[in-house]
């Protein structure tokens, strides 16, 4: 029969069960903020990326590019943000990485920070590359003769810049990339066959990148399965999110 009697170690036992409670709801609601927000950032600097460059493509595609740069200042300038955009994206995800990667592998952690740095500013030299068009051209217009001829010149030189950085950073970003994921999958941060599609997808997009700054175009047919698991990730993350034991939580 029970006598009703409270023992010290059942009042004990009823708040560590609680703190033990409250403790896996914090972990729980860290994990799927950090794993929605990132799964965020890889959507929209896929989209941001890709839109600004098709808006910027429609103006220097033309040509005779300089002299249609005026009517078409305001594409051209949305489309050079929309790529800047992509490098505040990626730096995101680089710091809210690293205190997940850091717990399981530090070396690997610093890898992937330092690239996504150095992808960063390659794409940012290449974007700033790009909006030295719009004075170019406007002096290229007013001068007329000679000095457009120039100017052309230079504004090709300025594409063909803004290619050669894109490149150097899609490298960086792939190898990176390669080496998160490489980890992802021994600790099984995701499930495997995705973390599998990111290793192979970024070292197939490493080869491209590497061809294309090798004069050898393969790159876009090499972007295609990085693309797709970048797209599938950032829906992956935001539905499901990474797995609770690599993440640093208790099943």
């Amino acid at each position: 029969m029970s006598t009703g009697i409270l023992t010290p170690t059942s009042v004990v036992a009823e708040p560590s069960a609680a703190v033990d409670f409250s403790r896996r709801a914090a972990a729980s609601s860290s994990r799927i903020a950090y794993s929605r927000a990132i799964g965020a950032l890889f959507l929209l600097g896929f989209v941001s990326y890709g839109t600004g460059f098709g808006l910027v493509t429609s103006v220097v595609g033309a040509p005779d590019f300089l002299s249609s740069i005026s009517a078409h200042q305001l594409t051209f300038v949305l489309g050079a943000f929309l790529m800047l955009l992509n490098s505040v994206v990626d730096v995101g995800k680089g710091v809210l990485f690293f205190p997940i990667l850091e717990k399981h592998g530090k070396r690997t952690a610093l890898v992937y920070f330092a690239a996504m740095i150095v992808e960063v500013v390659l794409l940012a030299i290449g974007v700033l590359s790009l909006l030295m068009i719009v004075p170019l051209a406007q002096r290229g217009v007013d001068a007329g003769g000679a000095t457009a001829e120039w100017a052309k010149a230079v504004g090709s030189l300025l594409i063909r810049s803004n290619t050669m950085a894109y490149q150097l950073a899609m490298t960086s970003l792939a190898l990176g990339n390669v080496f998160l994921w490489a980890l992802a999958l021994r600790i099984r941060l995701i499930p495997p066959w995705l973390s599998v599609w990111g290793v192979l997808g970024y070292a197939i997009f490493l080869v491209g990148a590497v061809g294309e700054i090798f004069g050898v175009h393969i790159g876009l047919v090499c972007t295609i399965a990085g693309g797709l698991f970048e797209v599938v990730l950032g829906f992956w993350l935001l539905i499901k999110g990474f797995e609770p034991e690599a993440y640093g939580q208790d099943a």
